[in-house]
Parts: C-alpha cells; sequence; structure tokens
C-alpha cells in the first residue's frame, strides 16, 4: 500500500506518458528464466492495457529484507532489457528498485553491467525516493 501510491505519483509527474503496471506476468523468455510476476512495471507506453517497449523501472517488493530482492530484481532487468530490444527499443539504461516500502535500494543496467547503490533510502525522505526515480526516467527517456 506505500509503493503504488508512489509510482502513480511518479506517473502523475510525467503528465500520464508514462505506464504503470503492478502483478502482471512478464514472461519475456522461459528457458533462460526470465518469466514471472513482476511487482511493478514503468514504460514509457501511455496504453495501460498491455506492457509496451521500453520498459524501463521495475520495482521488487520485498517483506523482509532487500537483499533478498536484489537477484530477482537484476532477472527482472535483464528481461527487461530482452524485451525492450525485440520491440526495437534499445534504451541506455534499465532501472530497478527493492523495497520493503519503508525503505528503498536502486539498480541500475546498462549493457551486461548492472550497479547497485549500496546506500538504502528511507521513506520518511520521500523527497529523495520521488527524485531518484524521476532522474532514472527522465535519463531513459526516448
Amino acid at each position: 500500500m506505500i509503493i503504488s501510491p508512489i509510482l502513480l505519483e511518479i506517473r502523475r509527474k510525467f503528465n500520464y506518458e508514462i505506464s504503470f503496471f503492478s502483478g502482471v506476468d512478464f514472461t519475456v523468455d522461459s528457458q533462460r528464466g526470465l518469466n514471472g510476476f513482476c511487482d511493478f512495471i514503468l514504460s514509457f507506453s501511455t496504453e495501460q492495457l498491455l506492457v509496451r517497449s521500453p520498459v524501463i523501472v521495475l520495482v521488487k517488493s520485498k517483506n523482509e529484507n532487500l537483499r533478498f530482492g536484489l537477484a530477482q530484481c537484476i532477472a527482472e532487468m535483464v528481461a527487461a532489457q530482452l524485451f525492450n530490444e525485440r520491440g526495437g527499443n534499445q534504451i541506455k539504461a534499465i532501472y530497478g528498485a527493492v523495497t520493503i516500502g519503508t525503505i528503498w535500494q536502486f539498480l541500475k543496467l546498462e549493457g551486461n553491467v548492472v550497479s547497485i547503490d549500496l546506500s538504502e533510502y528511507y521513506i520518511k525522505d520521500i523527497k529523495k525516493v520521488l527524485g531518484i526515480l524521476y532522474g532514472a526516467i527522465a535519463q531513459s527517456k526516448p
């Protein structure tokens, strides 16, 4: 309940030019293990019916520990990169976040390199969390 309003605010800040999905099937390549449901996806598409390329931000929600969500989030980011390539949208970076709602950690995938921001961002500094998400999307804008 904490995460959705934050992502909806980001969508509003981008004048609804991006779409927001929650709990959708994001099977990209089952043979490579890139299948399953994503907690949250932001895409540069105004359409809200289907996930369209390019996917730019994925958020993995974990109930207990941020570290447990890092590998899953990276797999989702790799899936998004492949999904975008297949859709003819090769954007420079895919961004990800792992959160327990009150604490956020951010990731970035460029090519085959994953960068993990080792800082943890707390919901009490919501402007910082929103700023990081906004900046990630703004840098990816086609």
